[in-house]
C-alpha cells in the first residue's frame, strides 16, 4: 500500500470494518461563497458583521488562516477547484453568460474522480463556468454541461446573478421555460425595440448601476448582457436564497440510502446585485451587501441543520470557503462602500487588495473544514490552495490523481493532522500572475493601471515587489532591496512554474 492510500486509510478506519464499503466513505458538501472576503466572517474576528452559522464551522472544526482561492475572480477559481489545475493555464477568465463549457469533457474533475469512487454526485447554485460548445439554444437541452463533467445532478444559475439570462438551469435545462416564450441572449447587441437601462432608466425600479450594468432590466435591476423572453423562467432575486437552499434539502431529502454523496453548493451571496429576502433587510445594520452576507450565513445554518434532521452530519465532511476576495461597488448604487466605511467594516481582514486584485486579499479567503468525529477543533496556519481539493480528496476516498494536474495531497493538512502545507503557490488575478511562497508574496512587473474601477488595488507594478507577510500583513512595506538573495530565488522559482505564461522581457518592455 503507498503512503498516498494509507492516509486516506487511516482517515476513514474508525467507522468499522463491519461497515459496508460505502458507507465508510464520507459525506462531501463543499460550499463556496461569491465575493465573501477574509473579513466578512466573525469567526476572523469582525465585530461588525456576525455570521454565526459559518463560525460554527471554524470554531468546531478548523479555522484555515492561509486558506487560498488560486484566483481573485470567479470563473478561474471554480475552475481550479474542480479540476485540479491551474486556471491560467486554461487562460481561464470571466465568462459571460452565453459562454461554451471551460472545461473539457475529457478532463479529470473532482466530480468525476468521487463518482468513481461510489459517489453520487451534485451541483446547485452559482456555476459561472459555461455551457455548450458554443451559441447556446436556452431552449432545449443544453449541453455539455455539469452532467458532462461528472455532476449527476445539477440545478444552476449559468453564471453571475447580474448577467443574463437570469434563469435557472436544471439538468440541462431552463426550468419553467414556456414553448410560446423561447429566450434568446446576446452579449453583442441589445435585440431590436428592447428596452435597456440606457434608454428606459425608469425601468430601473429596484436598483441603479454605478458601471457596465446598463442593458437589459429584469425584476428592476439592470443586467450585463441582453435578454428576451422567458418571463415564466425568469428567477426573482430576493427569494434566491430560499429557491436555492429548497433546492439543497430537497436533495438531501432523495440522495440514495446506499451511497454517499458530493454536494457542491455555490452560494450567490454577496455577489452583486444584493437582495436580500425580505426577512434579511436590514438584518446586518450595514446595507444590503452586509444583509446578504447574514443571508449567507443562514443558508449555511439551513443545510447544517438538514443534514442533522437527516442523520447525515456525523458523517459528512463541509468545506467552507469563498471563490475570491471582496469587492464593495461591483456595479451597482447600493452604498455599500459608504455604509462600510461607516461602520468601520473591514472586508479584508486586515490585508491589502480585494477581489481583481494580486495583493493577499484577492485570493486570501475564508476557509474552514468541519467534520464531527474526525477533525479537532483548532487553527492553522498552513497554506493551502483551493485546488489542491482535488487531489487531497482523491486521498481520502482512495483514487489515484491523473499525471499533469496541478494539485497537491495535503489530505493531513486539510484534516488537521499536520501543520505544514504547500511550499508555494502561482496566484492569479485578470491573466496576471504572482508567487505565494513561505511567509512571502511576490509580484512580478505588469503594465497596467494600479486600480480598478471598483477601487480595488491590482498590484500592478513596474518592478519585481517582495513583500514579508509574517511581518507586514498589510503589505505596506516592500523588502525587495533588502533580500536580494531572496529576490533571486523567488524569481527562479516563479519562472520555473510558469514558464511562458509570464513574459517579462515583454513586460518589461511595455513598461518603457
Amino acid at each position: 500500500m503507498t503512503n498516498f492510500h494509507r492516509l486516506g486509510l487511516t482517515a476513514l478506519c474508525s467507522f468499522g470494518a463491519a461497515t459496508a464499503y460505502s458507507q465508510k466513505l464520507p459525506n462531501i458538501l463543499i460550499i463556496v461563497a461569491d465575493d465573501l472576503g477574509y473579513g466578512d466572517v466573525s469567526a476572523y474576528g469582525s465585530q461588525t458583521l456576525l455570521t454565526p452559522n459559518i463560525d460554527r464551522l471554524a470554531r468546531e472544526g478548523i479555522r484555515f488562516t492561509n486558506g487560498h482561492a488560486s484566483s481573485a475572480t470567479s470563473t478561474p477559481s471554480r475552475y481550479a477547484l474542480l479540476t485540479g489545475m491551474y486556471p491560467w493555464r486554461k487562460r481561464a477568465n470571466i465568462l459571460p453568460g452565453d459562454a461554451p463549457l471551460i472545461i473539457d469533457e475529457a478532463q479529470p474533475t473532482l466530480p468525476k474522480m468521487l463518482r468513481a469512487a461510489g459517489y453520487t454526485t451534485a451541483a446547485i447554485g452559482k456555476w459561472h463556468l459555461g455551457m455548450g460548445r458554443g451559441r447556446i439554444d436556452w431552449n432545449g437541452l443544453i449541453t455539455p454541461g455539469a452532467r458532462e463533467v461528472g455532476f449527476d445532478y445539477s440545478c444552476i444559475l449559468s453564471a453571475t446573478v447580474d448577467r443574463v439570462p437570469t434563469v435557472y438551469v436544471e439538468n440541462g435545462r431552463v426550468l419553467g421555460l414556456e414553448a410560446d416564450d423561447p429566450i434568446a441572449v446576446s452579449y453583442s447587441k441589445p435585440f431590436e425595440s428592447e428596452p435597456t437601462a440606457v434608454t428606459n432608466p425608469e425601468l430601473m425600479t429596484r436598483m441603479r448601476y454605478s458601471h457596465g450594468h446598463n442593458q437589459t432590466v429584469i425584476n428592476g435591476i439592470p443586467r450585463i448582457g441582453y435578454m428576451r423572453g422567458g418571463k415564466a423562467a425568469l428567477w426573482k432575486d430576493d427569494e434566491m436564497a430560499d429557491f436555492l437552499s429548497a433546492k439543497v434539502s430537497t436533495y438531501l431529502d432523495t440522495i440514495p440510502k446506499d451511497r454517499p454523496f458530493f454536494l457542491y453548493y455555490g452560494l450567490h451571496e454577496p455577489h452583486v446585485p444584493r437582495v436580500p429576502a425580505p426577512r434579511f433587510q436590514g438584518a446586518s445594520g450595514l446595507g444590503v451587501r452586509g444583509d446578504v452576507v447574514v443571508e449567507a450565513d443562514w443558508c449555511v445554518g439551513t443545510v447544517m441543520k438538514k443534514l442533522e434532521e437527516r442523520g447525515l452530519l456525523a458523517n459528512t465532511l463541509v468545506i467552507f470557503t469563498s471563490d475570491n476576495g471582496p469587492v464593495l461597488d461591483d456595479g451597482y448604487q447600493d452604498e455599500a462602500r459608504e455604509l462600510a466605511i461607516a461602520a468601520g467594516h473591514d472586508m479584508n481582514g486586515g490585508y491589502r487588495g480585494g477581489k481583481y486584485s494580486l495583493f493577499e486579499a484577492g485570493t486570501r479567503v475564508p476557509f474552514f473544514v468541519y467534520w464531527p468525529g474526525h477533525v479537532k477543533a483548532q487553527t492553522s496556519d498552513a497554506l493551502f490552495s483551493q485546488h489542491d481539493l482535488y487531489a487531497s480528496l482523491a486521498a481520502l476516498v482512495h483514487q489515484e490523481v491523473p499525471q499533469g494536474l496541478d494539485s497537491e495531497n495535503h489530505l493531513a493538512t486539510l484534516l488537521g493532522r499536520k501543520g505544514k502545507g504547500r511550499k508555494d503557490m502561482v496566484v492569479e488575478a485578470s491573466g496576471r500572475l504572482a508567487l505565494r511562497s513561505g511567509r512571502y508574496a511576490l509580484v512580478p512587473p505588469y503594465r497596467g493601471d494600479s486600480t480598478n474601477i471598483t477601487g480595488n488595488e491590482l498590484g500592478v507594478v513596474g518592478h519585481y515587489t517582495l513583500y514579508d507577510l509574517d511581518a507586514d500583513p498589510s503589505q505596506q512595506q516592500e523588502v525587495t532591496s533588502r533580500n536580494p538573495r531572496l529576490l533571486r530565488k523567488l524569481r527562479e522559482r516563479f519562472r520555473a512554474l510558469v514558464g511562458n505564461y509570464y513574459n517579462e522581457d515583454q513586460q518589461q518592455e511595455q513598461l518603457k
